[in-house]
Formats: structure tokens, sequence, C-alpha cells
């Protein structure tokens, strides 16, 4: 279960919205207690996806060590990424799944025609072969 604090949501959801049509990506800091992950604070990333942001997202290794290190200054954890979706679904693609790392959540924001729609967490197996939907509270 991962549950999202008001103010990190609405910045999330700020962010795809501003971005829209492109996909955003940031990181989620929180913390982890007996499995349930609270998210306490959404930081923007840039996507450096070089081709078209509309269909696809990229971070940097750089800018992830930099989220992990901004959750480890606040005594708090890497909770995981999330991205947007622009006019679709919030799926886990083939894509998202390649890239993706299986000790993180990955939240995926619908934004349709510019708002917000949907969302959804997926966890990834270890082989990176699936993702299960997790309960996503906000």
């Amino acid at each position: 279960m991962i549950r999202i604090e008001p103010e990190a949501w609405a910045g999330m959801v700020a962010h795809a919205r501003e971005v829209y049509p492109n996909e955003c990506c940031g990181a989620m800091i929180g913390s982890i207690d007996d499995g349930a992950k609270m998210v306490r604070v959404a930081m923007r990333l840039e996507n450096a996806f070089e081709g078209a942001q509309a269909a696809r997202y990229e971070l940097r290794p750089q800018d992830l060590l930099a989220a992990d290190k901004a959750a480890r200054e606040r005594s708090m954890d890497l909770i995981g990424i999330y991205h947007s979706h622009p006019d679709c679904d919030a799926y886990f693609s083939a894509t998202d799944l390649r890239n993706s790392c299986p000790w993180y959540s990955f939240v995926v924001l619908s934004i349709q025609k510019g708002d917000f729609h949907h969302a959804n967490s997926w966890l990834p197996n270890a082989e990176q072969t699936e993702a299960a939907k997790e309960e996503l509270i906000y």
C-alpha cells in the first residue's frame, strides 16, 4: 500500500498538468513502516528523453542519485518514481517495466486533455517481467 500526502499529491498532479502534452517524471520521498509507504515529498525531475517526450520519459542516473541523497538528508527514503501518461490510461507499459527498479513503487498519472483523470501504482517483480497493481491512496 502506498499513501501520498495531499501536498505531495497536489505537486505531482500540478507537474503532470504543467508539462502536458509531454510526460513528466519525479521522485517520491517519504517513509516505509511495516510495508506501508507514505509519500511526503514529490521531487520534480527532468524528463531527459531526447525523443518525443509525449510518449516516453527517461531519468538520468545522476538525477536519481540526487533524489536518493535528498531523501537521506531528510532522514527519509526514496519510495519510488512517478510519471504521467498524456491522453491515455495509467498503465505500466513494456518500456516502463523494462526501465523499472523492483524495489520502487511506480505511480502513473493519466492526464486527459490537460486534466488529471486517474492514477495507479505498480510494483515490478525482480525479473522485470510483470508488475502488480499496488493499492494507492491519495
